[in-house]
């Protein structure tokens, strides 16, 4: 665990999200975060579709963001678990 500095209005921004998704300043970050690098890992997904993919991911025991992010192309095994959170989607 680290510390982000991030700008003020930034962090006001997430005070507000935070407060009405009912989640941590830190959760809302993680969340914003972790939305952003698969949008950029799978920039063909919309947001609805990344949201499917972290519940399936969820469901199946979870998808490492580190190992996704390592890699560009996704292959071999990590298609293979990837691919059932994915719904079919890539």
């Amino acid at each position: 665990m680290g510390i982000v500095k991030i700008s003020d209005p930034m962090h006001e921004s997430l005070r507000l999200a935070s407060q009405a998704l009912s989640r941590s300043i830190n959760a809302q970050a993680e969340h914003w975060m972790r939305i952003g690098l698969l949008s950029e890992l799978y920039p063909d997904l919309d947001h609805r579709e990344i949201c499917r993919l972290l519940i399936r991911a969820e469901q199946s025991g979870g998808v490492d963001l580190l190992a996704l992010a390592a890699g560009a192309e996704l292959s071999g095994a990590r298609e293979a678990k990837l691919k059932p959170a994915l719904g079919g989607v890539q």
